[in-house]
């Protein structure tokens, strides 16, 4: 016999990145774990997994197929747009450099050779950097067009309930409540 486990959670919708942001902020501060904060994925994997198009996110809130995604901080989209950068300036830079001397140049000609091939890997790991933060800015554009930015919190005991609900409606959150997922067990 299969049983089942309830799983709370609090649930928000917000109508700016900001708002959002400040709200992830505070859970985050006041004892909610990265992991148990979920946004809603990208519009083609939502409507792929539903198998129909959305018009507004409030259609989504309660509802337990909906795919997700974890909250992944506006830092960490920085630093992978500065690996990026960096990683291909510094490829480009080295292989030049290790081209020349390898042929036998001298060592004007490979500094010259790594600060040429290191500013092209720069200049296209800018490229797709850009790509990587318009890709994020797009993602939200999109839900705020469809209604807002959905903002999930796993919720364990009455006083997260509480926290979370509290967290959330200070933050500008909107219909903003809690509900149940049933998840099966064994």
């Amino acid at each position: 016999m299969q049983q089942t486990a309830s799983i709370r959670e609090a649930v928000g919708v917000f109508k700016t990145e900001a708002a959002l942001q400040q709200a992830i902020d505070e859970l985050l501060s006041s004892g909610f774990d990265r992991a148990e904060l979920s946004l809603l994925a990208a519009e083609e994997t939502v409507e792929r997994t539903l198998a129909h198009r959305y018009r507004k996110v409030s259609e989504l809130e309660d509802n337990p197929a909906v795919p997700r995604t974890f909250y992944v901080p506006i830092e960490s989209i920085g630093e992978a747009e500065g690996g990026v950068v960096g990683t291909l300036l510094y490829v480009g830079a080295v292989a030049a450099a290790g081209a020349v001397v390898a042929s036998g140049g001298t060592l004007a000609a490979a500094i010259s050779a790594a600060a040429l091939a290191g500013g092209t890997g720069g200049f296209i790991g800018s490229i797709l950097a850009r790509r990587i933060g318009q890709h994020h800015a797009d993602h939200l554009q999109t839900q705020l067009d469809h209604g807002g930015l959905l903002l999930w919190v796993r919720t364990w005991d009455r006083s997260d309930e509480e926290r979370a609900i509290r967290i959330l409606e200070k933050h500008s959150g909107q219909d903003v409540h809690l509900h149940d997922l049933t998840e099966s067990a064994g």
